[in-house]
Formats: C-alpha cells, structure tokens, sequence
C-alpha cells in the first residue's frame, strides 16, 4: 500500500513538471516580440500593443452574421422582365446588421443631439438640422386622408418603436457616422480615455468641440476639448492633469464604423440560409425570410397566421378587422413578427430598406465575387501647409443643394477635410486607377456604347453615365437674390432613370404585394428623396476571425 502511494505522488509531481514544461514551451515568447525578442508593453516604454485582444464585441443594436458563400439573385420567376437580379455566386465576410430597422426613437435620439449641438435658432445652423430631418409629408395623397400620420407618425410615443421613414439614402447614412461616433465615445469613456458624460451636449460639447472618430485617430489632441483647450482626458489616462496617452487602433478600443449594408450583405442576411446548410453546401433556395414557399405560418398555434406586414391584395393592406392577417394597416412595430434563422427581424415587409450600392441592371460577378459593392469612391485626408491633417473649423462647412431643392451639410466641424484621392495614390496600381469607381465596367468610357463620342476632357464624369443611361437632369440653382431657381427637366426623349445618385433598395414593404418581399428582388430610388415605405438599418464589418465559435478541424 504504502509502495503504491509512493508511485502515486511521483507520477502526480512528473505530471506536474510535464505540464509546468508545457506551459512554458506553449508561452515561449511571453508578451516578448517574436521578431526581436524585446517586451512588448513594458513598463518601461517601447512598443505598447493590446495582446491580450480576443475578439469584437457585438456593438448596441446588433447581431453578428456568419459570412459564406450564397446564391445572390432571383430564384422564383422575373414576372416584372427586369432581367436585374440573374443569379450569381458571391462570397460574403462576416459581418454585423441591426436586429430590427432603425425606429422612430432611435432616430429621434440623433436630432435631438443635432438639435442641442447645433441649435436651428441660430441662422448659421439652421440647414443642419432641418436637413437632416424626415420629410413627414411623404404619408400624404391626394385621394387619401393621412394628416395624422404626417403630424404624428414621426414624434408620438404610439409610434416610438415602429420603423422611421421618410428618410433618404443621404440622410441615413449620415445617422450611420454619427451613431458611430456616439458608439465610440462610450467605449473610451468605458475605458477611461474619455470623462464620463463627456458625450451629453452641454457647455464641454458644442459646435466648435464634440467628438468625431476619425479626428481622434488621425490627431487625438486636436479634437473634443473643453472651453479652455484641455483635453477631456479620462481617469487612469492622466498623470499630475497632464495627459500621457490616447486610444489607438493598436489598443482595439476604436470603434468600427456603423454603416448601411451592401446589397449582397443585406440580401444574404435576409435569407438567413442557417436551416438549409447541410455540410459545405445549401440545399436549395429560399423564397422567403422563413423557409417555405408559402407566407402564413403553418404552426398550430399561429397557423393560418401571416409571417410579414405587406399589401395582401386592392384595398386589402391588413386583413378584416377583428380577424387581421398581419395586425397592421401601415408599418408595425418593430419585432411584432418571428426573427429569421439569424436572428433579424422585418427582413421581408414592414419597410423597404435603402442598401449602400448604387443601382446598375447587372450585379458584375464575373470581375469580382467576393463582398461585392458598387458605390466606392475614394478619398484621403486634407493636409494642411505644415504637414498636419485639416480639420473642419466652426466657419468651414458646406452645404450642398439637392436635386429636390432640400438643402444638407456635407460636413460638419470637427470632422476631417477630405479629398478624392489622384495619381499619388492610384499610379501604377493594378487595383484601382481612380477615385470614383462607380461606373466601373458599366458606364464609363470603355463600357459605353457610345465610346467614340468621348475625347478627353470633353465632357465631365457624371455626363459619362448619362450617355449609357439618358436619365433626366434636373437643375437647382441659386438666384441672386437667394432663392432657390429649380429648372425640371421636362425632355420626353429619356429613356432612364438610372444615374449615379440611383440607390438600391431591397425587400417589400407594408405597400408591396408579395412578390416583392422575396430577399432578390432589387429597385432603386434617387439618394436624395423620401418615401413613406423605404427605412434602413445599419451593418458594421467584423475584424479579425470569420466565426465566434473557434471550429474544429474535420476529418
């Protein structure tokens, strides 16, 4: 007995020493660079990198989406002969979309900030905000009566959790940057590089000073200062009121950018293909959100049940009172109907939603098949004459005027100047050779039919599309006496509505018959105009690993 516990205790402390050799084997570099050998992150100084990184955290509002490979395009029959949406193989990366349309409290979240930062009392901010406001007199019609929409829809509680609409493809890509920025204050704030409650419009946050992510990349000590031009350091980042560092990208802590998804993002997201993949392949294809081929539910519970809030037939937007099919008239709340595989909910009906791509009739598969999107325009920081990066100043926005006539800033103070990139950045380079990328491989010169009409410096760039596309051009000018002079193009030769300000929109709406809730199905829609049946939802790219789940290799 006593020999045996003898052999006990020296196989338990080999096994101990085996591990102990393991343990060190496995750290062999430590938090020591396996380049050169020197510490990384020492106290001392040096080079400071997050190691112990694991991997993005899922941001407010989201939900993460594996990426794969997918059939994107029409899988039922063209009836409208759009011949837009053939099928084609694409591969999509992983990435985040928002669990449900961005709702009217969310939206209102973001101009009641614009409103106490940029205050339309003074004449100065006045176009920033109300354009940057939802055009609320798209629930009108001429034979219709719709007043309490217009006056309610947007700002009444009863309405508080249902889809905002009324907003342009520009205008929600501008709630995008500005949802980011706010995201990203939290973050440094929970992190201690920023002081709590640094990101409530107060006397500290203004115009002239409020927090921008780029600018904080770029030059941390130029941007969100107090009133006497001291950084609004956070706790644990200061040393004697002075402070010693700023978030880096090297830190992990700089947030990614929310943004619209890309048509092939959203399309892949709406799918939700999770119950037909069996091992590496999908087996079919999909019509709806859910699976089947039919949009009442077929539980017993609900069954009978519609799965979506769209047009059921003329004059039929609901169902018989008291026996509805899809409990709504107009849009409903958000979540009033069961999620897809992933997770994400009104992805067919409710709201048609603006996607980040620019329209064009053929989704070009045959140049690239991977994270497909048109829409790319390239653009680089504006330096300054002593080399620094420029940042907007208090009297340097601009406005632009829309075709419609509405007026919107293009930038705001405390962002960064920007420029389309040129030769310093595209010579030589086999990947791209210009900045605005949008007609490339249809529309541009050599894709154009019209390709020996053009010699250089002739005509702009935007005529370009024009000569593949012939779609009308109206004309917003300024009278001197400063009034807007809209020239319509009233031309009966167009033949298109296709241009480079033409945006993708996808899924059916509460005002769509059923054949447009099919995930392929693709329209478009001017970035610069509103409707009461399109809303949107923002993505944001995934760094780093494809899955949460670290996989095991198979046999």
């Amino acid at each position: 007995m006593k020999h045996k516990k003898i052999h006990l205790w020296s196989f338990m402390a080999l096994f101990t020493l085996s591990m102990l050799g393991c343990s060190k084997s496995s750290s062999k570099y430590g938090n020591s660079s396996r380049g050169t050998g020197w510490q990384i992150n020492a106290k001392e100084g040096g080079f400071q990198y997050n190691t112990r990184f694991k991997e993005q955290e899922t941001a407010p509002g989201l939900v993460f989406v594996e990426g794969g490979t997918f059939t994107m395009g029409k899988v039922q029959d063209d009836v409208m002969h759009d011949w837009n949406n053939a099928p084609n193989q694409q591969h999509i990366q992983s990435f985040y979309i928002d669990e449900t349309e961005v709702t009217n409290l969310m939206y209102l979240e973001y101009l009641d900030w614009i409103k106490r930062v940029y205050p339309p009392k003074n004449p100065e901010f006045k176009d920033i905000y109300n354009g940057l406001l939802p055009d609320t007199l798209v629930w009108r019609n001429r034979l219709g009566s719709a007043e309490i929409l217009v006056e309610n829809y947007l700002r009444h509680p009863a309405y508080r959790n249902y889809p905002v609409v009324g907003v342009s493809w520009l205008q929600a890509n501008e709630y995008s940057k500005w949802r980011t920025d706010r995201v990203g204050e939290m973050v440094l704030q929970k992190e201690g590089y920023l002081e709590r409650g640094t990101h409530i419009p107060t006397e500290s946050v203004t115009a002239s000073n409020n927090f921008n992510i780029d600018t904080y990349v770029n030059i941390p000590n130029q941007t969100f200062k107090d009133s006497l031009g001291t950084h609004l350091g956070g706790k644990g980042n200061r040393r004697n009121d002075t402070l010693v560092g700023f978030a880096s990208r090297e830190t992990g802590l700089i947030q990614i950018r929310y943004r619209l998804p890309t048509e092939a993002e959203w399309e892949y997201a709406a799918l939700g293909l999770t119950e037909l993949r069996e091992y590496n392949i999908y087996r079919g294809r999909k019509k709806y959100p859910w699976d089947g081929q039919y949009t009442r539910a077929g539980e017993r519970k609900i069954k009978g049940d519609q799965l979506a809030n769209f047009k059921q037939g003329d004059g039929d937007y609901g169902g018989i009172a008291g026996w509805s099919d899809d409990g709504a008239d107009i849009t409903n709340e958000v979540m009033s109907y069961d999620p897809n595989d992933f997770g994400i909910y009104d992805m067919a009906g409710n709201v048609a939603e603006w996607v980040a791509d620019i329209y064009r009739p053929i989704v070009d598969d045959e140049f690239n098949d991977f994270a497909y999107y048109r829409g790319n325009i390239y653009t680089k920081n504006v330096l300054a004459e002593d080399g620094s990066v420029k940042v907007i100043g208090i009297n340097d926005f601009e406005y632009d005027t829309l075709t419609n006539g509405k007026v919107i800033v293009k930038n705001l103070p405390g962002q960064l100047s920007k420029v389309p990139v040129d030769e310093n950045e595209t010579y030589l380079r086999a990947n791209f050779d210009k900045s605005d990328n949008r007609n490339f491989r249809d529309g541009d010169k050599q894709s154009s039919r019209y390709f020996d009409d053009f010699e250089e410096g002739e005509v702009e760039f935007a005529d370009i599309t024009r000569k593949m596309y012939d779609s009308p051009k109206h004309k917003v000018g300024t009278n001197p006496d400063g009034t807007l002079n809209r020239e319509y193009d009233k031309s009966n030769t167009r033949t298109s509505l296709v241009n480079d300000q033409a945006r993708v929109y996808k899924g059916g709406s509460w005002k769509d018959r059923e054949f447009w809730i099919d995930p392929a199905q693709r329209r478009f829609y001017p970035e610069d105009m509103a409707t009461d049946f399109i809303g949107f939802r923002c993505a944001m790219s995934r760094v780093g690993s494809k899955s949460m789940d670290k996989k095991k290799r198979k046999n």
